[in-house]
């Protein structure tokens, strides 16, 4: 079989999957094989840059040796007990993860989903528990162009139509509001049963929405005086991706519970895990919320190792100076060329608007001339591209990238 597979060509592999797999993604036609640094080569051996890091989980990097050491070592020892007993590295892990971002409790999961549902679950039995909420009547308050997720819930409270149409009946108990909109929130937060806000700090996959600055410190006051709980989800903006360890840390803002995933792993194993202080967390008891691969022996090895990185590499400072630099370089093409009209982000999460229509394909003819010129990036919402490599790249590669995106653009015809 390894050796059918290593004659098989880009085209080849790409007809397998339309064939066998379903068809809930719409790829770049590039297939991947080797991976290392900011670098992946395709199955014929050329080399890109990697400009969305697998929509950030690869912060530290293409199989990243500390991690990938790790992951080595844990899988020749022991992989999986389940929950059923205690093993000799969830513990350890549960230790440093909380040191690490200042809570008291941490319940592990696997993938970015299962996190939002655990800190949903929590919420809920928090406002039930402890707030005297009538059993059922809980409100979670969430914003417009949120992407938390695409579990069946998730959706529920998106207002994304391809996510949710033909998906229901729906899953009641969430009130949507305008996003970075601070009069909204304070207005929704008056209504009866109100338990918890969840908010993405950044709004990446609506296209890098990035708040007015004070917008996370007063909604975490107004959720405060309400007695409400504020869920940041940093699934996507956490693990230094914005320059800070946490988006949140932008503006000091501690929530009451904080949701991470991708990047908590280094893109090497799925990791995710939902953090809050005792009085929160607490409320869950045996029996009531788990997973069997969740806090398994790998996972809490290599999540441990990712963090590491993200520490002794300084990757956070990396991608605060990284970003400053970037966003300066594109607003300098910008001002060459009709074809981008803004850049915007913060750190290394970025995005650019392309001058045509949601409905145009401008923006993936684009990313098809970028990937030919040796960098591979996608749309967003049809007209922005999100521009996002990990975080160990180097000021030389930046601006070896820098140059790509501006040959690319200068060239494009429509």
């Amino acid at each position: 079989m390894s050796s059918t597979l290593e004659k098989m060509t880009s085209e080849d592999l790409i007809k397998m999957e339309e064939k066998y797999g379903a068809h809930n993604y719409h790829p770049l036609p590039v297939v991947l094989a080797k991976g290392d640094g900011v670098h992946v080569w395709d199955v014929e051996g050329k080399q890109y840059y990697d400009f969305l890091s697998a929509y950030s989980a690869v912060n530290q990097g293409h199989c990243h040796p500390h991690i990938v050491g790790a992951l080595k070592k844990q899988a020749e020892t022991l992989t999986l007990t389940s929950r059923a007993f205690y093993n000799d590295t969830l513990g350890p892990f549960e230790k440093f993860v909380t040191e690490l971002f200042g809570f008291d409790k941490v319940l592990a999961m696997n993938s970015g989903a299962e996190a939002v549902e655990t800190a949903i679950k929590i919420c809920r039995k928090y406002a039930y528990e402890k707030k005297n909420i009538p059993e059922n009547q809980a409100k979670i308050i969430v914003c417009d162009g949120n992407f938390h997720g695409r579990t069946t819930t998730i959706i529920s409270f998106s207002n994304d139509e391809t996510a949710r149409k033909n998906f229901g009946p729906y899953t009641p108990g969430f009130v949507s509001i305008p996003y970075n909109d601070t009069e909204a929130l304070e207005k929704a937060l008056k209504e009866e049963n109100v338990a918890g806000f969840l908010v993405e700090p950044i709004q990446g996959e609506a296209g890098v929405f990035v708040p007015d600055e004070g917008y996370l410190t007063k909604a975490r006051e107004l959720c405060k005086e309400n007695g409400v709980l504020f869920m940041a989800d940093e699934v996507q903006t956490g693990i230094a991706r914005t320059g800070e360890l946490l988006a949140v840390d932008h503006e000091n803002v501690k929530p009451d519970i904080i949701i991470l995933g991708k990047a908590i792993s280094g893109g090497v194993y799925p990791v995710s895990a939902v953090l809050a202080d005792d009085e929160v967390m607490n409320v869950i008891k045996p029996g009531q919320h788990g997973s069997t691969f969740g806090g398994n022996p790998l996972a809490a090895k290599v999540a441990i190792a990712a963090l590491e990185v993200i520490k002794d590499e300084k990757l956070a400072e990396n991608a605060q100076y990284l970003g400053e630099i970037f966003r300066r370089e594109m607003n300098r093409i910008i001002d060459k060329t009709g074809l981008v009209t803004k850049v915007r982000g913060k750190g290394m999460l970025n995005a650019v608007l392309i001058n045509d229509s949601p409905d145009s394909s401008t923006a993936w003819d684009i990313c098809m001339a970028l990937k030919e010129n040796g960098l591979i990036a996608k749309p967003t919402h049809g007209n922005i591209i999100r521009f996002a490599p990990p975080l160990v790249m180097t000021e030389d590669q930046l601006m070896d990238c820098v140059s790509i995106i501006e040959k690319t653009l200068t060239e494009f015809k429509k």
